[in-house]
């Protein structure tokens, strides 16, 4: 491969990163705007969130004609292959994050009509900013090229699932105190089970990060600490 072509291939390589760093800024973006805008009842920040899911929708599109361009025109072999096609599958798991911020803010509206209890509400924002911190940290980790700290991030998910469990079991303990509270905490119950997909989608990242920058597979049998997965109603 001529100079000239490989200064193109890391250009065009380059390019594809970058979008994934903007993509993985602006799922952090969305979900911390949908977090904020249903714990704060702001219609006006969850409108903004929704609106956003159509830009991560064009970033994903232009990293993957750009990827598959880039694979047409260049060919590329084992590291650079790897990254390419570990960009095309991390730019779907962002795509979802966005998906899931989207779903979370569609329900600010009907949340908004009821009284949150304020412990369920710092329950559910302490469970967001969990979330937030692996959203975040794991485009950086990529972008730094650390291995080691993927695979701690991705281990990391099992706090997640462990405050979802404890969410949820609040929530159940709302509604059969006060069937009033059934609608309001039926609508948080899927908001609370969107986050915790966010951080099933972010272990994924970190897995496909971790393989992209070391050639190897993280063990499949991650600890799942979900105990809701066969009652938790589904998002």
């Amino acid at each position: 491969m001529g100079e000239h072509t490989v200064a193109s291939f890391d250009e065009d390589l380059g390019q594809i990163r970058r979008l994934i760093s903007d993509m993985g800024d602006l799922a952090s973006s969305m979900v911390s705007g949908a977090t904020k805008a249903l714990l704060s009842s702001d219609n006006a920040m969850a409108q903004r969130v929704v609106s956003d899911d159509a830009i991560m929708d064009a970033r994903q599109r232009e990293l993957d004609d750009r990827a598959i361009t880039l694979i047409a025109k260049r060919q590329p072999m084992a590291d650079d292959l790897r990254h390419v096609v570990g960009s095309i599958r991390m730019a779907g798991d962002l795509e979802r994050i966005g998906d899931l911020a989207k779903n979370i803010a569609k329900r600010v509206g009907t949340v908004g009509l009821s009284v949150t209890p304020r412990d369920l509400s710092h329950s559910i924002d302490t469970m967001a900013q969990l979330v937030l911190i692996q959203v975040q940290g794991v485009i950086e980790e990529y972008a730094a090229r650390d291995a080691e700290a993927l695979a701690k991030l991705r281990a990391a998910d099992e706090r997640i699932d462990v405050k979802y469990t404890s969410v949820f079991r609040e929530l159940l303990t709302y509604m059969m105190e006060d069937p009033r509270n059934i609608t309001a905490c039926t609508h948080l119950l899927f908001c609370a089970k969107n986050l915790e997909r966010i951080g099933d989608h972010v272990t994924n990242i970190a897995e496909n990060a971790y393989y992209v920058l070391t050639g190897k597979q993280l063990p499949a049998n991650r600890p799942k600490q979900d105990e809701t997965a066969m009652s938790a109603p589904a998002a």
